[in-house]
């Protein structure tokens, strides 16, 4: 399998994106409705964000895929109005390119949880240098910070990671993946690990 993008890996990751776009854009006011119960419950739900980029890279499984996806996808919900501004771009571009560098340190070869959790983890940290920069953040007491750091990491590993190796599972299982990619039970495997 050439690991080149075609024409139809990028067409497919933007349709997935697009729907991520959707998504990101619903999750917005949901993210505002727990905010205030405090305690930054709202971290443990901010993993969303991140996982266009982990969901089309289990699905397309080349270089590049997760970047391109979190960019359309961070695209998608800025066209879509997001609450957030052109702000998203950007955070989009930056998780993107983190989650890629770890895929790219496994060399695009291993598709299992442990790593899409640590694609997860460094996306989570692209948003954190984010918002370290913006200033908010930074302005937290020790203990506040560490809860905050911990629960967006916690969330971060439950959806990018363990929901996007989920969703993938289940479409390996229909068969519908083998219409972008031919997949063989090692592949299938490779989610189990």
């Amino acid at each position: 399998m050439s690991k080149r993008l075609k024409l139809t890996d990028i067409l497919v990751t933007i349709v997935i994106s697009i729907g991520f776009g959707i998504i990101y854009k619903i999750w917005g006011p949901l993210y505002y409705a727990v905010k205030p119960l405090g305690l930054h419950i709202d971290q443990l739900i901010y993993g969303m964000w991140f996982m266009a980029a982990t969901v089309a890279f289990l699905i397309i499984r080349k270089p590049g895929v997760a970047l391109l996806a979190e960019i359309a996808a961070s695209s998608g919900e800025f066209l879509m109005g997001s609450e957030f501004g052109l702000e998203v771009l950007l955070y989009g571009v930056v998780q993107g390119l983190f989650a890629e560098i770890v895929l790219m340190a496994f060399r695009y070869k291993r598709f299992d949880l442990f790593v899409i959790s640590l694609a997860a983890i460094s996306a989570c940290a692209g948003s954190f240098i984010l918002d370290f920069y913006k200033g908010y953040v930074g302005d937290l007491s020790t203990w506040n910070l560490i809860l905050f750091i911990a629960f967006r990491l916690i969330g971060s590993i439950v959806f990018t990671g363990v929901f996007a190796v989920s969703i993938t599972k289940t479409l390996e299982a229909t068969g519908v993946t083998k219409l972008v990619r031919p997949s063989s039970k090692k592949d299938y495997e490779a989610l189990n690990r």
